[in-house]
């Protein structure tokens, strides 16, 4: 049980998190509707972007989803020119994908906005703020210890 004295902290950090993920979120969220997209592909493109040659399997495990979740999202962008897919050079049947020029170029104006409001906040607040951030990021995307 959170102590009575702590809670309010902690829902101090809840709603700064929130906030901090909305004005994050914000800029890519604008020009993924100009796309008809929304977060779920940005996900993709930026994993994709991240592990040329990834296998829809493998992207399944990188994003926590089940394959029947990743479908419809990675069937648009393949629709729409975003992704590539093609045969694995040994199996055959294993899918490895990869972006396309215009796929590089979305996911690259989508995660700048990010990076460069990361690169503005960590040289604003210092190494040490970079770091404990990090720390807390990790921690929060750890599975929980039994």
């Amino acid at each position: 049980m959170v102590d009575l004295n702590r809670q309010a902290e902690l829902r101090e950090a809840i709603e700064l998190f929130f906030f901090g993920y909305r004005a994050f979120t914000a800029p890519p969220d604008r020009l993924l509707e100009a796309w008809d997209l929304g977060r779920v592909h940005h996900r993709v493109l930026y994993f994709v972007a991240r592990q040329p040659g990834i296998t829809v399997t493998a992207l399944q495990g990188v994003l926590g989803v089940s394959k029947q979740a990743l479908n419809g999202p990675l069937r648009q962008l393949l629709e729409a020119g975003l992704v590539g897919s093609g045969a694995d050079a040994a199996d055959k049947r294993v899918r490895r994908l990869r972006l396309t020029d215009k796929g590089g170029q979305l996911e690259a104006a989508l995660t700048g906005t990010q990076v460069e409001m990361l690169e503005k906040t960590f040289s604003h607040l210092g190494q040490d703020a970079e770091n404990a951030w990090k720390q807390v990021m990790q921690a929060l995307a750890a599975p929980p210890a039994d």
